[in-house]
């Protein structure tokens, strides 16, 4: 009975969700986002008839295309900016972190508030301050490609950076409200405490019948 015990423990842990709660605003800046990112997600169709239209070109008929090369750059671009914010609010970005799932998610919520506010926001602060001239010059300037036969509207593709940049901001401020409202309210349970709750009961129910 002892190793059930043990059992159902570690199961608890291991199963524990490690989501966290959802508010107004995280539910309806989420779903914007993610619609917005299923949306994108044909980038990569378009990229992949885009790549095979021109290998096709230049290695059937010997005619390759500066345009069709540019294109495929931009695409990626734009697919893998606006895969950043998708992938925050998903959580299903690469964590490189070797201590973090041995955590509570209590701890794991602290650290990355704490991450939010001493990293990110800075960082998008900072992508901003230099983004925007750098997207208004090219623009007043009209710029295009330097490749002879380039594609035109250079400026338009330095706008995804800030385009990009504001939907991660977006995700990031849906993220903290989700942090916070786990850490600071007063009526929230963590699903570790619900599920070791839930084993405490078993393990009375499974007393009363010994």
């Amino acid at each position: 009975m002892q190793n059930n015990n043990h059992q159902l423990t570690d199961t608890a842990h291991r199963s524990a969700s490690t989501g966290l709660p959802h508010t107004r605003l995280s539910t309806w800046l989420d779903g914007f986002l993610i619609g917005l990112g299923n949306a994108f997600s044909w980038l990569w169709v378009v990229l992949m008839l885009v790549i095979i239209i021109n290998v096709l070109m230049r290695y059937l008929f010997g005619e390759g295309r500066i345009e069709f090369e540019e294109l495929q750059w931009h695409l990626y671009a734009l697919g893998w900016l606006v895969g950043l914010s998708y992938c925050m609010v998903t959580d299903s970005h690469v964590r490189v972190d070797l201590l973090r799932d041995r955590f509570s998610l209590r701890t794991q919520a602290k650290i990355e508030l704490f991450g939010m506010i001493i990293l990110l926001f800075p960082f998008l602060i900072l992508v901003f301050w230099y983004a925007i001239p750098f997207f208004l010059y090219s623009w007043e300037l009209g710029e295009v490609s330097a490749a002879p036969g380039g594609l035109p509207f250079r400026w338009f593709m330095k706008s995804a950076l800030l385009f990009a940049f504001a939907l991660l901001a977006i995700a990031a401020i849906s993220r903290m409200s989700r942090v916070c409202a786990f850490l600071f309210s007063p009526t929230q349970t963590s699903p570790e405490e619900t599920q070791l709750s839930t084993l405490d009961a078993e393990k009375k129910e499974s007393s009363s019948w010994k």
